[in-house]
């Protein structure tokens, strides 16, 4: 152990230092802010173990600033207020679920610091242990070195500084922990003199290498700066590395389109219904020439079973009644609820007691339980209706009426950023010059982006510059990307046009899954992350809000019927289902199979199931089955520790007097894993000697010439075994590390 003077007293503070650099560049390249919050915990930490705390109080102490601090930085509460209290390890629950669903982009900021001041806690730990046990930090100082060298080199970060400081705080500890560790060996006189002929050396070393390292020329790099280099090469893409590379799904934040993203599978929720729907979770209606806003919040709360306060489909459109089941997967964590246009009431809501909350601004349907907190929705039915649209009647609508549409509400939907570029207008303009209604405009736009110049794509795309305007930048310079560009270069032209739009966000259908059940024949479709999407609804004051789908590979499965006696629906998604017959046409069109049809379908619905299961988990098998072939690799390594306990285990409980022939070769293996070797042809009796001088004893032998008795004459007195089990356990025992 250190002692706890002036010399540990330095070996701390470098210490620090050394871990004080792993946090300098986290406030520059993210959004930690309060970053002296978690400085203070390192300082309480380091302290803490030099003046060697007692644990009970260490960790009192550590756990009291942990509460502290995530109450500053998160809640209005007082420290002392239960209500936070509950709040914070209610967050803690939820986000511990998300953990185990391998969910990281939601955790809560809560969340994060709490893990955060776990990670700085066991770090601190590791090089108090380091320093008092081990006298080694060589291996931190390196860990250190190649962090920050590495964010210097790919990201903003300039580290020139910081490598100067680490040089000067590693030598110095490892220069002490050298000293402390030839004083602890050979017994070194420790006089005040000696110690100050040893740092003075290290003192000066120390100060020469690093003013000769910042003296000395230096070579030019052979590869350029990657930040600035990766950038310009970044397929011409001016602020890619500023929006990062995205995971798909449902987000709230749209202030800010564009930049890559990668796929996610990961269930979101199943549905079961009479056919696809596209669902919805909220609409925006503002946009600022780099994403979508909401212009407002009108917050209306409503009960289960009543109708939902939301712009209905007018009188004049027929519609199909249908209702749905939503089963959300339990990684989902927004308290909003998903459903299809024309939405009526939502019913049989678990978990059950919660009120319900629509903005119609947004049209965002969500959920709190009775303490006024966001509750997730787990299951819940929903009853909508389905329009089917006649072609007729949505061509009726050519300009804007004010004894119509109201002023402020055309106004709200027409809005446009005054700095948008007068091409995109003039582009809309061309595209709908021969349309004379905003229906047939509306389709003109739409088709428009099925030319093979625009490209659907989710890897190269753009993100504007402060003089860009995302709509304007996609339509005439990139012409790549994904949902949100073309949705929203749709609802902006059409907008230039005086057609009042909105932008949708939500999720498609999904992919079939099953029938959910042999005789009612309703489908079931799950959806992933993969599936958010967003779109355009146009408004026709005789029809209500009626959605469009821009997206190239994508159509909204509307219906309208265009009165030649054909209903015509878009087309369905790129990756839609093919039309499956239900299980009682099955049996009508297979009568010659009707005898094996329930034992073909239940093999099917199996296999269906274990496909999903595969589908959906995959990723935790691999995970899994590394884990376990990492433990059995453990296992294996260090099978000399417990295997001796295994055995003495299993032989404890055997009576009998033949278990010695067994018992002699198992002891034979374990001495060969604990180092002593039989040497080829080496006699029994002779390696048996060897053993026994080795251990300073007799035991080995004599039981090697109870050994030899059963071998040759497979036949031993009544009690052999009782006797000899003593012997072969304490030889056991010896080779127990």
């Amino acid at each position: 152990m250190i002692n706890r003077d002036f010399s540990s007293f330095l070996l701390y503070i470098f210490s620090f230092f050394l871990l004080w650099e792993w946090l300098r560049p986290i406030e520059q390249l993210t959004d930690t802010d309060h970053i002296e919050m978690f400085i203070i915990f390192i300082i309480i930490s380091f302290a803490l173990s030099f003046f060697n705390v007692k644990w009970v109080w260490k960790y009192s102490i550590k756990l009291i600033y942990i509460l502290y601090s995530i109450n500053r930085l998160h809640y209005e509460e007082g420290l002392f207020h239960s209500t936070w209290m509950k709040d914070f390890f209610r967050d803690i629950t939820e986000n511990l679920g998300l953990l185990g669903a391998r969910n990281w982009n939601d955790l809560s900021s809560e969340f994060r610091s709490l893990l955060f001041f776990i990670l700085l806690w066991l770090m601190v730990y590791l090089i108090s242990y380091w320093i008092l046990n081990r006298k080694r930090i060589l291996i931190f100082c390196f860990m250190t070195i190649v962090y920050i060298t590495v964010l210097d080199t790919f990201t903003p970060y300039v580290a020139k500084a910081a490598i100067v400081r680490t040089v000067v705080a590693g030598f110095a500890v490892m220069g002490m922990l050298t000293l402390l560790r030839m004083i602890q060996k050979e017994n070194i006189n420790t006089e005040s003199t000696y110690l100050k002929r040893w740092m003075v050396p290290l003192s000066v070393m120390i100060a020469i290498s690093v003013l000769v390292g910042i003296a000395a020329p230096k070579a030019a790099p052979i590869w350029p700066d990657p930040v600035p280099y990766l950038t310009a090469n970044n397929n011409k893409v001016p602020e890619r590395n500023k929006s990062g590379i995205h995971r798909i799904g449902y987000g709230t934040n749209d202030a800010q389109l564009g930049g890559p993203f990668i796929g996610d599978n990961n269930q979101v929720y199943r549905y079961e219904g009479n056919g696809k729907n596209y669902w919805k979770m909220e609409t925006k209606d503002r946009y600022t020439g780099k994403g979508w806003l909401a212009s407002g919040t009108t917050p209306i709360p409503f009960r289960q079973e009543d109708l939902v306060p939301v712009f209905s489909l007018p009188k004049t459109v027929e519609t199909i009644k249908e209702t749905a089941r939503v089963v959300t997967n339990p990684s989902y964590n927004f308290n909003y609820l998903m459903y299809p246009a024309g939405i009526n009431k939502v019913v049989k809501m678990l978990p059950a007691g919660n009120r319900y909350e629509i903005d119609t601004t947004t049209e965002r349907i969500s959920l709190f339980d009775s303490d006024n907190a966001p509750s997730v929705p787990k299951v819940f039915t929903v009853e909508f209706e389905v329009p089917k649209y006649k072609a007729a009647d949505l061509v009726q609508t050519a300009n804007f009426n004010p004894s119509i549409i109201n002023e402020e509400f055309y106004q709200r939907y027409t809005q446009l950023p005054e700095n948008l570029p007068p091409r995109v207008k003039k582009l809309a303009e061309e595209i709908t010059a021969s349309k004379t209604n905003w229906f047939d405009k509306a389709k003109a736009v739409e088709s428009y982006f099925g030319k093979s110049e625009f490209t659907y794509d989710q890897k190269n795309v753009a993100v504007p510059d402060t003089k860009d305007d995302y709509v304007d930048q996609f339509l005439f310079e990139t012409k790549k990307g994904y949902c949100d560009n073309f949705s929203s270069s749709m609802a902006v032209m059409l907008r230039t046009l005086g057609i009042p739009t909105r932008w949708v966000k939500g999720f498609t259908g999904g992919d079939f899954l099953q029938y959910s059940d042999e005789t009612s024949g309703t489908q079931v479709y799950e959806v992933t992350n993969n599936n958010a999407h967003s779109w355009v609804e146009v408004y026709f004051p005789n029809q209500g809000w009626v959605p469009f789908e821009p997206t190239k590979g994508f159509s909204n499965p509307i219906t309208i019927n265009y009165g030649s006696g054909n209903t015509t629906s878009s087309n369905n998604q790129q990756n839609s289902t093919p039309q499956v017959k239900k299980p009682q046409q099955e049996e009508i069109d297979d009568n010659q199979k009707a005898d094996n049809s329930n034992k073909s379908f239940d093999f099917k619905r199996i296999w269906a199931d274990i496909q999903l299961f595969l589908k959906n988990h995959w990723k935790l098998l691999i995970l899994d089955g590394l884990l376990l072939a990492g433990l059995v690799v453990i296992f294996y390594r260090i099978r000399g520790k417990w295997v001796p306990y295994f055995l003495l285990l299993v032989y404890r409980f055997k009576k009998k007097d033949n278990n010695i022939g067994t018992a002699y070769l198992a002891l034979l293996k374990q001495l060969d894993r604990y180092g002593l070797k039989r040497k080829e042809h080496q006699t029994l009796r002779n390696y048996a000697r060897y053993i026994d001088s080795f251990f300073s004893t007799r035991e080995m032998t004599r039981l090697t010439t109870i050994y030899e008795n059963y071998l040759y004459h497979q036949n031993l007195p009544e009690g052999t075994w009782k006797d000899s089990h003593e012997l072969w356990e304490n030889l056991i025992k010896k080779t127990i590390a």
